[in-house]
């Protein structure tokens, strides 16, 4: 048991250290790219416009800099706030989904077999469809095909042909109704989240803002080009680490810290398992 739990451990520790360095990796080009804008815009400036010019207002930029950031700062907290809780709703959306089909495999174990065996091959039809198609489909961003819903199609028609001949079986055919439009709930806002993505004027705006917000460190008159180049650069490097986050959260089925499939492989695996075949067929 102990040999199992280190091995366990050591499995999710290798699985975080790629998540990092593929986080990492991911992250490296945008920064760099806007960290090497930054400074190329700022030589292009003090190439250009004499330092007296600049000097003799470096307060009114100190001002003016001072409520853009203040502004910029703001919107970039609210659309990560907004984005991040959407990755997380959508992510309790799926594990919610994922359980209700679970919790529906279990339930059918309680009927006979002619009735059982169609209801769990439906449900295995149904997690093999999300993972196989619609994971892909929404990674995309396509619509998902009429076809993606037929399991369930399916399996609706044989819940309304089953007639409960016991009390028991009444109990267990409410729960299976109940849970089965739960599960249906569950789908469509599991496909609405995958569609909701940031407004094309509010992602202008975010990049509008961090070009005029980078491009006013340049109207300072500073007599040293290497600390003017670390002002500037860290300020471009720093908002484009936070749209970078925006975007990538924003793709909560296709960026790099994506929704986890884990929940519906887990219930995938669940069904495969040799002792629930056992089961079923005893019952």
């Amino acid at each position: 048991m102990s040999q199992e739990r280190g091995q366990s451990r050591l499995f999710w520790v290798m699985v975080s250290r790629r998540r990092w360095l593929r986080t990492v990796t991911a992250l490296i080009p945008p920064v760099t790219l806007s960290v090497a804008g930054a400074i190329a815009g700022l030589l292009c400036v003090r190439a250009l416009v004499p330092a007296e010019l600049l000097r003799a207002s470096n307060d009114e930029i100190g001002n003016y800099l001072q409520t853009l950031g203040t502004i910029y700062a703001v919107l970039l907290a609210f659309v990560v706030f907004v984005v991040w809780n959407q990755f997380n709703m959508t992510r309790e959306l799926v594990e919610k989904e994922a359980n209700e089909v679970l919790d529906l495999f279990r339930t059918a174990k309680g009927f006979s077999p002619d009735v059982r065996r169609p209801v769990q091959h439906q449900l295995r039809a149904y997690v093999e469809e999300v993972l196989r198609h619609e994971w892909p489909a929404m990674a995309l961003g396509k619509e998902l095909s009429e076809e993606a819903g037929e399991p369930l199609d399916r399996l609706w028609s044989l819940l309304v042909r089953f007639e409960p001949v016991s009390e028991c079986h009444g109990a267990l055919y409410g729960q299976m109704l109940e849970r089965f439009n739960d599960l249906s709930d569950m789908r469509a806002s599991r496909v609405l989240a995958s569609r909701i993505r940031i407004p094309i004027a509010l992602r202008i705006l975010l990049y509008a803002g961090a070009f005029m917000t980078i491009a006013s460190t340049y109207l300072f008159a500073i007599d040293s080009l290497a600390v003017h180049a670390i002002i500037a650069s860290a300020l471009a490097g720093a908002i484009s680490h936070v749209i970078y986050v925006i975007t990538d959260l924003d793709r909560c089925f296709a960026g790099d810290w994506q929704v986890p499939r884990a929940g519906f492989e887990r219930v995938q695996r669940y069904m495969e398992r040799p002792d629930v075949e056992v089961s079923a067929r005893s019952a």
